[in-house]
């Protein structure tokens, strides 16, 4: 088993997401609103010059980010992986999405 964790930045496609994975028989997810260290940081901190110019880089509209957790098999982390690309795109690309993996050693109250 492993724990997938996708921060999404790309928040405008997260039921787009969300429903092609249920159409792939993944679900079980978990949604949690999330920030960034530098969208925090920007907001309130007035003594170092850097993050007023930082607040520039960052998407002034996105408030906040979405961040998906999911136990899922093994056999499972390739396929939700290639769906996460398909409906976001590519991930390496500044302000999409972050996306990784943790194994689970144990788990309970988990249906697959």
């Amino acid at each position: 088993m492993q724990l997938l964790l996708i921060v999404l930045n790309r928040v405008e496609l997260l039921d787009a997401l969300l429903g092609k994975l249920m159409d792939n028989g993944i679900h079980g997810a978990t949604i949690l609103n999330s920030t960034g260290m530098v969208r925090e940081l920007t907001k309130s901190n007035e003594d170092f010059p850097i993050f007023g110019t930082l607040r520039y880089l960052v998407d002034p509209d996105r408030k906040e980010s979405k961040t998906i957790f999911m136990v899922l098999k093994d056999e499972q982390v390739e396929e939700t992986k290639k769906i996460v690309r398909q409906v976001i795109g590519d991930i390496s690309q500044p302000d999409t999405a972050v996306m990784f993996t943790l194994p689970v050693l144990s788990a309970e109250g988990v249906e697959f």
